[in-house]
Formats: structure tokens, sequence, C-alpha cells
């Protein structure tokens, strides 16, 4: 996907982002997502203020704040905003927003807004749509990217295939499954484990822990 069709799934995903939060109750709200640690209203935060980053002073200050740990910093900067009201609206406001924080770049956003939609639909019992080949371009990012993920480390030894586009990574003992649950493995959600199939899938959850 180039650019401009990238740019264009991300607004897509935040409007669509945005309408579920709008029919949540206060429990949902405050349910788990998928991202250890971080409630739906964390994640809906940290989505909110995405396209509109704080300067590079004031990201300084929150690095320093958190002890130099950007997630730290990612989570705490995300549980202080997620007191606001109109989250939703605020996602809908900005969803065609190509701002972006310094530290950064569309392709990294891209998958970030695609992989947070779905921690905060599923656990949920929602669904938000992702097209196999975005999700196929936002997985061949993760995996060559390296930090934070690394997932070419954590999954050395499978090789990982998916069913619905042709797309497959890696070297070694088989894994396939729908592309959107091998971008959510890639990126540590181990509960996508549940939708691949294969002889790999055993070390694959064991790689997840």
């Amino acid at each position: 996907m180039d650019r401009e069709q990238q740019w264009q799934v991300i607004e897509q995903q935040r409007r669509a982002v945005a309408d579920l939060l709008d029919d949540l109750t206060p429990a949902e709200w405050d349910a788990p997502s998928l991202c250890a640690g971080w409630r739906v209203r964390d994640v809906a935060a940290h989505l909110a203020m995405a396209p509109q980053p704080p300067g590079p002073a004031a990201m300084a200050w929150l690095a320093i704040r958190a002890g130099g740990s950007f997630h730290r910093m990612n989570h705490d900067v995300a549980v202080r905003y997620s007191t606001r009201p109109g989250l939703a609206g605020e996602i809908r406001e900005h969803a065609a927003s190509r701002r972006l924080p310094a530290v950064t770049s569309y392709r990294n956003i891209f998958f970030d807004v695609i992989v947070h939609a779905q921690d905060i639909a599923r656990p949920l019992d929602r669904t938000i749509e992702v097209h196999p080949r975005a999700a196929a371009a936002a997985a061949q990012r993760v995996w060559t990217m390296g930090w934070p993920f690394w997932a070419k480390r954590h999954l050395r030894g499978l090789h990982l295939a998916a069913d619905d586009i042709e797309w497959s990574t890696g070297a070694g003992i088989p894994v396939h499954g729908p592309i959107l649950d091998l971008l959510l493995v890639m990126t540590g959600r181990s509960v996508a484990v549940g939708n691949l199939r294969g002889p790999g899938v055993e070390a694959l959850t064991h790689s997840l822990r």
C-alpha cells in the first residue's frame, strides 16, 4: 500500500473506533483491553492523542518523568488523558488529521491504529473490520522494524503464512491463519493464537508467554 492508501486506512480505523466507543457502557470503558495493563479508555486516549502530539520539549519532560522508559511514558500519559470526557468525539474530529508525533512516522501510526482498534474491540466481543491488504502491510512493517516488538527475534524458527491473502514471512515450523491474527501475535497479543493453526502453534504460544 502506498502512503495515501495507508492514510486512508488510518482515517477509516479511527472513525470505526469512534463509532464503537459511542455505544460503550461505563463498565466497558473500564474493561481490560488486549494491550496488557491498559483499559479500553486508556487505549482510546492514546488514539485520541496521536494526531494531537505534544511538542519536543513536552515530550522530553514526559520522558524524564517516566524515568526514560518509552512504554511507561506512553502508558502514564494515556491514563492521565483517559479521564477527559468526549474521547470518541476527539478521535472522530481528528480522524483525517495527518499530524504526527516527532518520534514516529505514518507507517507506525498505520499499524498502531489497526492493532489498537482490535485491542478495544475484541475483548468487548465487538468487530472492527480490517481489509487483509491493510493488515498485511501492517504485518510487514512490524516484521521488519525491530523495536519495540522484535518480531523476527521472538518468532524465530517459525514460518508465518496468511490464509486470506498471499503473505508469508520467517522460516521454520509452519503457522497459518488470518493475516489480522498474525499481525496481533507479532505485536504480542496472545489471544489471537486461538485463531491460528499448524505445527508451530505450540512454539508460538510459548514465545508469547
